[in-house]
């Protein structure tokens, strides 16, 4: 049977994915933020529970509205696993449900967050959508924010930020987005596995945090393939430090690395 930790990994390596995680998280803030950063919190619905804590806390103690966007794609059910196995959560259904539904139960059921300060869209399959429908939504609504506050599973924090940037770039009321994941991941090695810390329920396996870190850089990228306006003009561009492309680079390469990860069925 295959071992559900993450074996050790060379220093190399865990200095490298936490130099890319770090980056990807694009935190804005060294404190949570405060009711003044912000007129809105945005939480693109993902499965990483802390993330969703620190959006709703967030809500509850500014009182500010938060808007949460996300229907049914290709990782809903990963959130409907971290439901079931969180020890509070696993009372909320979730089969069949849009991912902003049930991140509502858990604003208004357990953070007492009242109903009319939330807000769902619930038809978003993907990043793009999320931030295409929430522009529509926002505009039906005439909710025209000064700033508003982006939170998202940090591994995809930045891109989903600059796919904000991008629904909005045509209109004189973008707001300034402030970019904040709730918590900025890291790994560490011992002698027998690799490993969150601090330890956090509703976390990623570490295996498919790293997968989807790696999978970022080539979409940021600003190129053919990329999504940035010289490949699908999902993003506005994102200049990529030379930092964080040697750490990829040093990742992509690793064939340690990737034996692992093709024993989990995943790639680099």
């Amino acid at each position: 049977m295959l071992s559900t930790t993450f074996p050790a990994l060379q220093a190399t390596t865990i200095d490298s994915i936490n130099t890319l995680g770090e980056w990807l998280s694009h935190n804005e803030f060294d404190a949570p933020p405060a009711v003044t950063d912000g007129e809105l919190i945005i939480l693109a619905g993902n499965a990483v529970i802390p993330t969703i804590d620190a959006a709703c806390e967030l809500a509850a103690n500014s009182g500010l509205p938060l808007l949460i966007t996300g229907g049914i794609g290709h990782s809903t059910t990963f959130l409907y696993a971290a439901i079931a196995k969180h020890p509070r959560y696993n009372t909320i259904p979730t089969t069949g449900r849009a991912e902003a539904a049930i991140i509502k139960d858990i604003a208004t059921q357990f953070w007492k967050i009242p109903a009319e300060k939330v807000l769902t869209e619930e038809k978003s399959t993907n990043c793009g959508e999320n931030a295409r429908f929430t522009y529509d939504l926002m505009q039906t609504l005439k909710i025209t924010p000064a700033s508003a506050i982006v939170i998202q599973d940090p591994s995809m924090q930045r891109r989903t930020v600059a796919t904000f940037e991008r629904a909005w770039q045509n209109d004189a009321h973008q707001p300034q987005w402030r970019s904040w994941p709730g918590f900025v991941p890291l790994l560490v090695s011992d002698e027998t596995q690799t490993v969150f810390r601090p330890h956090q329920k509703g976390l990623w396996p570490v295996e498919r945090y790293i997968s989807l870190a790696l999978g970022e850089i080539p979409r940021i990228r600003d190129d053919a393939q990329g999504y940035g306006p010289n490949g699908r003009d999902f993003i506005t561009h994102v200049d990529i430090p030379l930092a964080v492309i040697n750490a990829w680079e040093v990742l992509a390469s690793d064939a340690a690395l990737a034996q692992w990860m093709h024993e989990r069925g995943l790639s680099i």
